[in-house]
């Protein structure tokens, strides 16, 4: 049997680029992974909408159902193949709740409200601390424990959660008997980017002036990466500490206009940011463009798209079901 895989993401809003090279180019890049075998994947991949995690902030319910399927739109867009991928919707899986609430009878408060990002959402939401905020990192290991997943694509920021679902499966075993798989990180490189108006704070869907979205247009690209704010000087140079504004603006470069900083540096050697920034426009937009294109064409696919939800949710449900059988027992829910 292949390892499985598993990763998911929330449902909040029109992703953004940082999104698309953290998550989703990656998503394919491991969907097609070869194991050595003609037209066979090296892993069993499974890729959900995590619209039960995306309650935690404030949201909108008429506009929730908007939001999944914009978000199915851009998984298939982007090349997740439901061929070789199972998509499924978090919510459609019941045991998801059913594994949390079971994992959090285990789960020690002290570790939790340790969390780094718990501490980051309570400090940008304060009007919004909920409980579901505090206890996300119990949803997420249930997410990962249900489906047996031995690897997880994780950024530096969410390797704290992981190893948190890992304490979980080696409490519970430890209880109750083997049980769970110890998922381990793979850790993917990912251009941490910044917004595009504060070169200090990363590139956020709240931030929509500093946010290039994939669903923007050529104009609208044309006019945030010409409105962003850039250091002293006109050099096109690559020194975070001291040039922060026109590094990333290089990251985006390096990462969607396939020239390696160095290359970058050269190209605009002795001229000044305004000559860059058109240029760099042009590239995100010549970058975008298929997806953006092919995006448009799904979207009038409605009977395809929701054959592929069914199928991904029936798939995962009978996986899902047969392992949160399999806790039951071991701790007593019998009948």
């Amino acid at each position: 049997m292949k390892p499985i895989l598993i990763s998911g993401v929330q449902p909040t809003g029109k992703l953004h680029i940082g999104n698309y090279l953290g998550a989703l180019k990656n998503f394919v890049a491991l969907q097609n992974l070869p194991a050595g075998k003609a037209g066979s994947g090296k892993y069993e991949c499974y890729f959900f909408i995590a619209d039960l995690h995306s309650l935690t902030e404030d949201f909108s319910p008429k506009e929730k159902p908007r939001q999944v399927a914009n978000l199915v739109l851009d998984f298939l867009a982007a090349g997740i193949n439901p061929q070789k991928s199972t998509i499924f919707i978090q919510s459609q899986i019941p045991a998801h709740s059913e594994l949390a609430w079971i994992l959090n009878t285990i789960a020690p408060m002290g570790e939790l409200s340790r969390m780094t990002q718990f501490k980051e959402k309570s400090e940008n939401h304060k009007q919004n601390i909920n409980i579901g905020l505090f206890d996300y990192p119990v949803l997420q290991a249930a997410d990962i424990l249900l489906y047996d997943a031995t690897v997880v694509p994780v950024g530096e920021d969410q390797v704290q959660h992981l190893e948190f679902t890992r304490t979980l499966a080696r409490k519970f075993n430890a209880r109750f008997g083997k049980v769970f798989i110890e998922p381990k990180p793979l850790l993917t490189d990912v251009p941490r980017l910044m917004s595009l108006d504060n070169p200090t704070k990363k590139m956020s869907k709240s931030r929509l002036a500093g946010c290039l979205f994939l669903d923007d247009s050529a104009k609208a690209i044309r006019e945030k990466i010409k409105r962003a704010v850039t250091d002293s000087g006109r050099e096109v140079k690559y020194d975070p500490k001291h040039k922060p504004a026109i590094s990333n603006l290089m990251k985006i470069y390096e990462a969607m206009g396939e020239k390696t900083i160095k290359e970058i540096e050269t190209k605009f050697k002795n001229k000044g940011y305004g000559e860059f920034k058109n240029d760099l426009a042009e590239v995100v937009i010549k970058y975008l463009a298929p997806f953006q294109k092919k995006k448009k064409q799904l979207s009038r696919e409605h009977s395809k798209i929701k054959s592929i939800l069914v199928r991904g949710n029936k798939k995962a449900s009978q996986k899902a079901e047969k392992k949160i059988k399999e806790i039951k027992n071991k701790i007593g829910l019998t009948v």
